[in-house]
């Protein structure tokens, strides 16, 4: 059965969710063609051929791009089986089914999927598009055992995003997961209505595998993309002892709480004797009210404290924000960039993390907050969430202002302090008064912005795409 894997966006990354469905499927004997639109032309032939179609929707931006492309597969193969899977699947089953989806499946998605596509093998061939009711779970948190993710047909490493290295030079970006699902319930994660609290972890052999594959088509360092490395830190602590001993030489980077980073200081100096250069951790906010909002579980004095761990260790930090909430005030954007440039992070902020509004997908726990449904209008199924309203009106008109720097930053390249730069700049404009004055006063230095080790990936999972992600799918 010829089934086709369609990717839209996985932050600059060769995609791990269609490498490793595509392991499954062949091994059933499915015949599977795997394209990433990120980086690849719309298949239009392989389109028409496939019996299934298969979306990965692993978060915000690579869903809003999928729901413009939908319509175009379906009307040029009315009669293929259409799935949708990942974490963003379940949490828009609605909007998916009104487009003519088929099957969605979210959580722990490649034996669901390959069992799809062996009940579907045994059927005859649809004429008409039928309707389908899904016997197969919705969400599905079964521990798998994994297979080697199959990489084959998929474009080259070097079409990737890449790590830059202070010294000018840069690595070629392998990709791959130790785990998935995260044991924490922050309010406003999208991970927290599919998994609840619970994780899941890929085998070590598996995981081996993977970067011994990665390592021979060319990488030279490794992305970890779990939710929270951290939250399995034996399986962590075993999977990077293992990849240093095979490749002294790779370096990678992981995902790790602020929580995490303050309550395992000892894991840091493993992390880095093993080749660890780089710690993305979701800060989300420098004020305490959003941080106890949304269930953080960590406090701007932790911040500091974690920090400090990886500069001492010697490693470097990716932090990244929601910049943008309904309890963001003039003065705490201010507070916000002040902190950025005192802290020594103008080098370390990607230039989107400054305009990042807050999602409030279908199935948040924000939801069930008063002080979030004062600011609450309608579910806006084309956006994937649900609008809010600032209730300062020039808050809402400078996200726009920094969103339109960061569109400007991906598009030209601008260096982190340009960026830094311009974004002080329109703040400054807009806000006016005190704040104002403040952020006049901020000039990095070379105190406050020396040079790190940074992934070229201009932009983020959960913002939205831009015109010149959305028009080659069109």
């Amino acid at each position: 059965m010829p089934v086709l894997l369609l990717s839209t966006y996985e932050l600059g990354h060769q995609p791990f969710g269609l490498a490793s469905p595509a392991a499954w499927l062949r091994a059933a004997g499915a015949e599977v063609t795997a394209v990433d639109l990120a980086v690849e032309s719309f298949p239009e032939a392989s389109v028409k051929a496939a019996e299934v179609v298969a979306f990965y929707l692993p978060m915000h931006t690579a869903t809003r791009m999928a729901v413009e492309l939908i319509p175009r597969v379906r009307v040029l193969n009315p009669t293929a089986h259409l799935c949708a899977y990942g974490l963003y699947a379940p949490v828009n089953e609605s909007l998916l089914r009104a487009l003519g989806v088929d099957t969605v499946l979210g959580g722990e998605f490649e034996a669901p999927l390959s069992a799809l596509v062996s009940e579907l093998s045994q059927s005859p061939p649809a004429l008409p598009h039928p309707p389908v009711r899904q016997t197969l779970p919705l969400i599905s948190l079964d521990r798998q055992t994994f297979r080697q993710p199959d990489r084959a047909g998929l474009p080259p490493l070097t079409s990737y995003a890449s790590l830059q290295l202070p010294d000018g030079t840069r690595r070629t970006v392998g990709y791959t997961e130790a785990s998935r699902g995260c044991k924490h319930v922050c309010r406003h994660c999208p991970i927290v209505p599919v998994y609840g609290g619970r994780f899941r972890v890929v085998q070590r052999d598996v995981v081996d595998a993977d970067v011994a594959a990665l390592v021979e088509t060319g990488a030279e360092h490794i992305t970890f993309g779990d939710p929270d490395f951290l939250n399995g830190p034996t399986h962590a602590a075993a999977i990077v002892t293992r990849l240093h001993e095979r490749f002294p030489a790779l370096s990678y980077d992981v995902t790790i709480k602020v929580e995490h980073l303050v309550a395992h200081p000892q894991m840091m100096p493993l992390l880095r004797d093993t080749g660890c250069v780089l710690v993305t951790t979701a800060v989300e906010s420098f004020d305490d009210t959003v941080l106890e909002v949304f269930d953080k579980r960590h406090t701007t004095k932790d911040l500091v404290v974690a920090l400090r761990t990886l500069r001492e260790v010697g490693i470097a930090v990716n932090p990244t924000f929601v910049a943008f909430t309904p309890w963001t005030s003039r003065e705490s954007y201010a507070d916000f960039l002040t902190a950025v440039c005192n802290l020594g992070l103008v080098e370390s902020v990607a230039a989107v993390q400054y305009a990042i509004r807050l999602l409030v997908p279908a199935g948040s726990r924000l939801l069930d907050r008063t002080d979030m449904q004062e600011h609450l209008g309608t579910f806006d199924p084309e956006g994937l969430c649900y609008r809010w309203t600032h209730p300062d009106p020039l808050m809402d008109e400078l996200q726009s202002a920094v969103f339109a720097v960061a569109e400007d930053a991906a598009r030209v390249g601008w260096s982190r302090v340009e960026v830094f730069d311009r974004v002080r700049q329109h703040a400054a404009q807009l806000l006016g008064g005190p704040e104002a004055e403040k952020l006049a006063a901020l000039e990095p230095t070379a105190s406050t912005s020396v040079a790190v080790p940074y992934l070229t990936e201009p932009w983020f999972c959960c913002a939205e795409p831009v015109r010149s992600q959305l028009e080659p799918l069109l």
